[in-house]
């Protein structure tokens, strides 16, 4: 592109920083996409976990949306947390509108610390995003909630479970293998075309908190910057590998930390 590409994160507030709409804005900095964003919830949080979340007003939700993309030229759209039936609905409603060449859906449901993100009967409506998204990136427990499910246990087991996300309607799925037990992290991207995969030696680290947001946010931030999805994916994913091995430098929080965001950037 001859200009830096635009990326916008419909998604929720992390005070600490290290996830939503903070980790998605440092995410698409460090990778050379313009951050813009929707705010679709306030959370009290920090490494330690949610203490409270407070859902902005779906109409108001409407009217950030409406008034950004009347004057902005958007190349890239992530969505992160939703927490309603109604946001869900609303978001849904707004890509249809306006239909963008790059979504990317990341289902938050659970956070790093075990919170619950998404009401119960929000789950339904994030299914109905998956036709309107370019890829959705689920982890293990949000690839089972998608499908009502019990959780995979191999890589086998999640490859058909994103294959059956494929048959009920998504364009692409990037299965995120972090909560499997072994050395390797094991990301696999599926689509009607076909499987590869992605492979990384495991970090041992508790600071992996805003993982799920920063990948999906760098998928979009580079897809505009690639020629492929596979090539996007393995840039994204070596980067996040990266801010994932890095992030004993920051020392923030006492809880899950934050990834090192801007590893390549700061000394």
């Amino acid at each position: 592109m001859t200009r830096p590409p635009v990326a916008l994160t419909i998604a929720g507030s992390d005070p600490s920083g290290g996830a939503g709409i903070q980790a998605d804005l440092k995410t698409f900095s460090a990778l050379g996409a313009y951050g813009t964003s929707v705010l679709t919830a306030l959370t009290a949080q920090s490494t330690r976990g949610v203490t409270g979340v407070h859902v902005v007003p779906t109409q108001f939700v409407s009217l950030q949306l409406r008034t950004l993309v009347a004057d902005v030229a958007i190349d890239a759209v992530k969505i992160g947390m939703l927490a309603t039936a109604d946001m869900a609905d609303l978001v849904g409603a707004f890509l249809r509108e306006h239909p963008f060449d790059v979504v990317v859906l990341d289902p938050v449901m659970v956070a790093t610390s075990g919170d619950r993100l998404l009401d119960d009967d929000a789950v339904a409506a994030v299914r109905r995003l998956l036709p309107l998204a370019s890829v959705v990136t689920p982890n293990v427990p949000e690839t089972a909630a998608l499908l009502d499910v019990a959780r995979a246990t191999s890589p086998d087991e999640l490859l058909a479970q994103g294959r059956e996300l494929v048959t009920a309607g998504a364009n692409a799925v990037l299965l995120k293998g972090g909560h499997l037990v072994g050395p390797t992290m094991v990301d696999q991207f599926v689509s009607a075309e076909g499987v590869f995969t992605v492979w990384h030696d495991r970090v041992q680290t508790n600071r992996t908190h805003g993982t799920g947001c920063s990948l999906s946010s760098a998928l979009a931030a580079l897809r505009p910057q690639r020629d492929s999805w596979e090539c996007t994916v393995r840039d994204a994913t070596g980067w996040l590998h990266e801010a994932i091995r890095r992030s004993d430098e920051l020392h923030v929080g006492s809880g899950n930390g934050p990834v090192h965001h801007f590893h390549a950037w700061w000394p």
